[in-house]
């Protein structure tokens, strides 16, 4: 696996920390629940780090922003009781398709890597 493609995955799994994190604010109760929504927090931010070391930092965070916004939205609506409304879906599948975007036009930095060797 190469090192952008895990930077991927860890930003994607920083992002289902984030929702966790978020829904943690929300519903956070008792000390033990406050405890699990700071370690989300923790470890959301810590992976979003380590993947901007190999992605560039605006890309890496508005693709963690977006996942958070749109399964934090989806949450809400499978688990919380949140009205499912069929423009909240069609939204978030705009988010996603911007968040693929991004994806797609990233590069990993190898071309510029093999350019400044030569």
């Amino acid at each position: 696996m190469s090192k952008s493609s895990k930077a991927w995955l860890q930003i994607a799994g920083a992002a289902c920390f984030e929702v966790a994190w978020v829904i943690g604010l929300k519903h956070a109760s008792a000390p033990w629940e406050w405890g699990i929504t700071v370690l989300a927090i923790l470890i959301s931010f810590y992976v979003l780090i380590s993947a901007s070391r190999t992605l560039p930092a605006g890309t890496v965070y508005a693709v963690f922003v977006g996942l958070g916004t749109a399964g934090t939205v989806l949450a809400d609506m499978l688990w919380f009781g949140e009205p499912f409304r069929m423009l909240k879906v069609v939204l978030i599948v705009i988010l996603l398709a911007g968040v693929i975007g991004l994806k797609l036009t990233t590069s990993d930095g190898t071309k510029e890597q093999i350019k400044e060797v030569s």
